[in-house]
């Protein structure tokens, strides 16, 4: 019989929420992606309606998991959706891809480009991949000593980076020279299947904010304080990156945004000169290394969920007595993370996020469905609004955006999947030890 530990306490505010909902989502995505969307959507208007589009698809899926998270306050969050609102076996498939593929590949990826980017600013006698372990076995440290200490970090890297982005802002919109014209000039409309490999790459920047619902369990009034965060977080995003995209439009225009792999260090180039390529080095070193210490923070308590529920091993479940952290989830995720970011296929595994992420995704907003029909009678404190067509709608964008993944990238997809559908066997292992 799987013993249950009690739950951990609540020390998280709206404040610390929302920098959590925004630090799953910013990392370093803002940055590069630009120069992506403008090579597949090679027109001002295209870029920017892809860029509005995921910021709506990116509410969308705030509304709804704040009514999800409403519903369902528990520790686990979109673990414990799944795991409610379609069966148990989804939830731990869910947790199982964290584990494997998504939640880990990112962060070994974002660790090895804060290592990057650190080098840049002042290269040591190590390797990269010596300074990403490093990052990555200090957030691990920070958070074994307890859910304050990990937001606190959180929260302050999360206030730095929107600093960051907002300088960039000021820098592409008012200092830097406008575009060439034959820079700004447009490249034509893209076609649907074009339009749709953009979408692809905002969807990656803007993916992470279902993250903070993995802490629920640790939020101060959670039923009113979650929801809140979710929506405030994903509008804040939402104003930032248009305003990414706006600045780099001006500095660089679409031909230019599409030509420079590393848009953003040549707006600040262009305007400011090198110290303006610095600085950005440093701001993208503070994003990934904030992205880094949300995803320590959020990500173990879905394996904590998934231990409490008897389908993983009882030590991941346990809260260490003093911290009152899952400290064996924490340095679980951390080992993981630490042995992929050496491993060196942590590249191959970043194109499987989309398309494995944006599919649970999906599901997990139409549990929103079942929820309100088993729960009929009962009172929440938000309500997702124009429901069901922005649940519709943002589960009809996910599933477009997961086939064109598919189209694009097909071997990488079809083995991120395999990988996911490896879960199944294990769920049913670990079902057979408790039944």
């Amino acid at each position: 019989m799987q013993s249950v530990a009690s739950p951990p306490a609540p020390r998280l505010g709206l404040f610390a929420t929302a920098m959590l909902v925004m630090g799953g989502i910013v990392g370093s995505g803002i940055f590069m992606n630009p120069h992506v969307v403008a090579q597949d959507a090679p027109s001002s208007a295209a870029i920017l309606a892809a860029w509005l589009l995921g910021g709506a698809v990116a509410l969308a899926g705030g509304f709804v998991w704040a009514e999800l998270a409403g519903r369902r306050p528990g520790v686990g969050g979109q673990y414990a959706y799944l795991r409610d609102g379609v069966h148990p076996a989804a939830g731990f498939v869910y947790g199982w891809s964290n584990l494997l593929v998504t939640q880990t590949g990112g962060m070994a990826a974002v660790a090895m480009t804060f290592a990057r980017y650190t080098h840049v600013l002042a290269a040591p006698h190590w390797s990269e991949a010596g300074t990403a372990v490093a990052a990555l076995a200090a957030l691990t440290a920070i958070n074994l000593s307890g859910v304050r200490a990990g937001s606190a970090v959180q929260s302050a890297f999360m206030v730095l980076k929107i600093a960051a982005i907002g300088a960039l802002v000021v820098c592409g919109l008012v200092l830097a020279p406008k575009a060439a014209a034959l820079q700004a000039a447009s490249g034509g409309t893209p076609g649907p299947r074009a339009f749709l490999a953009a979408m692809i790459a905002v969807l990656f920047a803007y993916g992470g904010w279902a993250t903070a619902t993995f802490v629920s369990g640790e939020i101060k009034d959670t039923a009113t304080t979650l929801p809140r965060a979710l929506v405030l977080g994903t509008a804040g995003v939402v104003a930032l990156y248009l305003g990414v995209n706006a600045a780099c439009l001006r500095a660089l225009g679409p031909g230019g945004l599409a030509a420079f792999d590393a848009p953003a260090s040549e707006v600040m180039r262009r305007a400011l000169g090198s110290p303006g390529a610095t600085a950005i080095a440093a701001a993208i070193a503070v994003s990934t290394f904030g992205f880094l210490a949300q995803g320590m923070l959020v990500c173990p308590r879905v394996y904590y969920a998934m231990a409490q529920d008897g389908l993983f091993f009882e030590s991941v479940g346990r809260l260490h007595p003093r911290t009152g952290v899952p400290h064996v989830a924490i340095a679980l995720q951390g080992a993981f993370a630490i042995a992929t970011a050496l491993s060196g296929t942590y590249e191959q595994i970043l194109s499987w996020v989309v398309t494995v992420d944006f599919a649970f995704l999906a599901l997990t907003a139409a549990t929103l469905f079942v929820f309100r029909a088993r729960d009929s009678g009962g009172a929440t404190s938000v309500r997702t609004p124009w429901h069901p067509w922005t649940t519709l709608f943002f589960i009809a964008v996910s599933t477009a955006v997961v086939g064109a993944t598919f189209v694009e990238h097909p071997a990488r997809s079809l083995l991120g999947w395999t990988l996911v559908a490896a879960g199944l066997p294990v769920y049913a292992f670990w079902k057979r030890r408790i039944a």
